[in-house]
């Protein structure tokens, strides 16, 4: 049993509240704990402190900032299976997937505290002399999603305090609580104002995204929230970071090795129930070969242990939430009538939970929602193509730009393919794969804005800064 009530960090204590709001174990739809209400008091709070610490000097200590990231990493570490067993009940997903959620983390942390940001030198040394470096932006405010709540905090916590930047930190009402955690367990490791945690309703997010002692918004979440978003920092020029949806297509070439890389891609479409913004979710196969490869997926889809994330074994977990288990279901329902076959799964299991099983589905094309849409489930929708040109048209004739892959037996072949694939990330004969702190995590078009992760995502927490003196 996890903990009935968590409590925000605001100025670096534990904040009172009265008002709370309830989070949902989507393995049982039981209560899975209760989540403060921020009043708009403790926004008040929260900003002024978050403008003190800018204007203080323990952010621009390069070496302190450091060593309390490395602390912060430690921390999360030693701290694994009470965060892990946190993300459990609020999230649902296997417990083994939580663990390798916080470790994660962890080294999203200890990455940024030993980074060490280019100078590039200007001028000649001796008639002149100057530089161009980075300089910290100033309050930021990180808005996460509920997939993997940690993971995206992380993204945004560790290189905003590496660039010197006091953040605050909203996490999805639906998981809320692995976050709280967080900011309880790292109270003592920065000095006030550094790290808050501010939780609420629907209503929260507005209230903060608008207030001008922010100057950077990190957001991961929809495309529909990210242009709310970015039209409100608009208002006065914030610097924006949106990580949005994705709808990413997988092409198989008809050399695709179905005993080599079946597994490899199943698990790129069913991680973390599909819900993942990276996962492969169209999957574009040979006309000539649907048959043979949709039941390679079936087999693999056998195999899964479906069932609530705290059971030994079990392979997948729930959807999150009850809106999103009721859309992935009629994904589905409106595929079968328009035409798709089940090959295996769609069904939602019996009792308490929003479990469906791994679904596969032939006979799919563009113009149904299952492959228009991000389904954000566990679904594969498999499209047969004959003419590699169309399957690539298709692939990219979406807003979506986020993640895409090529896969076939001749790798060079699949290569030339993969870069007529207009995304921000291409794999080849993987997907999804390599994503660690140093690599950016990107996507054009609909699927985000700026860059997280790696220099990329320092740079995207700083503001350039020329520095030029003449000397003599």
């Amino acid at each position: 049993m996890i903990r009935p009530s968590f409590t925000q960090t605001i100025n670096g204590k534990p904040a009172d509240n009265t008002a709370f709001f309830d989070v949902i174990n989507p393995a049982t739809e039981d209560v899975a704990g209760r989540a403060p209400e921020c009043t708009d008091a403790q926004i008040e709070e929260a900003m002024a402190a978050a403008v003190a610490a800018h204007r203080g000097t323990w952010l621009r200590d390069r070496a302190r900032v450091g060593e309390a990231l490395g602390t912060a990493a430690r921390i999360l570490s030693a701290n694994v299976e009470d965060l892990a067993g946190i993300l459990v009940a609020e999230q649902g997903k296997p417990f083994g997937d939580a663990v390798g959620e916080v470790l994660a983390s962890a080294a999203f942390v200890q990455f940024y505290a030993g980074f060490e940001p280019a100078q590039v030198q200007l001028g000649d040394g001796t008639t002149t002399r100057g530089r161009v470096s980075a300089q910290p932006i100033g309050p930021t405010l990180g808005i996460t999603a509920w997939n993997i709540p940690l993971l995206l905090a992380f993204a945004k916590i560790a290189p905003a305090i590496a660039a010197g930047n006091p953040i605050i930190v909203k996490p999805s009402p639906y998981t809320p609580l692995s976050t709280l955690r967080v900011g309880e367990l790292l109270r003592e490791v920065f000095p006030p104002g550094v790290l808050q945690i501010l939780t609420g309703t629907d209503a929260l997010g507005p209230k903060l995204t608008t207030r001008p002692e922010i100057r950077k918004i990190s957001m991961t979440g929809s495309i529909a929230t990210g242009a709310k978003v970015y039209a409100a920092g608009a208002k006065d020029f914030k610097r924006i970071t949106l990580e949005l949806g994705g709808n990413d297509a997988a092409i198989l070439l008809d050399d695709f090795d179905t005993a080599a890389m079946s597994e490899r891609l199943f698990t790129a479409t069913f991680d973390n129930a599909g819900q993942l913004c990276i996962c492969a979710k169209r999957i574009f196969v040979p006309q000539g070969r649907v048959d043979e490869i949709a039941a390679s997926f079936a087999e693999l889809a056998a195999k899964v242990e479906l069932g609530p994330g705290a059971q030994a074994n079990v392979t997948m977990g729930p959807l999150q939430n009850k809106a999103q288990y009721d859309k992935v279901t009629g994904l589905i329902e409106d595929a079968v009538a328009q035409g798709a076959t089940i090959v295996s799964g769609g069904r939602r299991l019996p009792g308490p939970g929003y479990f469906i099983e791994p679904t596969i589905l032939k006979g799919c094309a563009p113009g149904m929602r299952v492959v228009d849409e991000e389904q954000f489930g566990p679904v594969m929708p498999l499209i047969a193509y004959r003419d590699l040109d169309e399957a690539l048209a298709q692939a990219n004739g979406t807003e979506f730009g986020l993640g895409g892959s090529v896969w076939g037996a001749d790798v060079p072949r699949a290569e030339w393919v993969a870069a007529r694939m207009y995304s921000g990330m291409v794999w080849v004969n993987c997907h999804g794969a390599g994503q660690y702190p140093n690599q950016p995590f990107v996507g054009v078009k609909s699927s985000g804005l700026g860059a997280e992760l790696g220099s990329w995502g320092y740079s995207g927490a700083s503001d350039l800064r020329v520095d030029y003196t003449t000397l003599g």
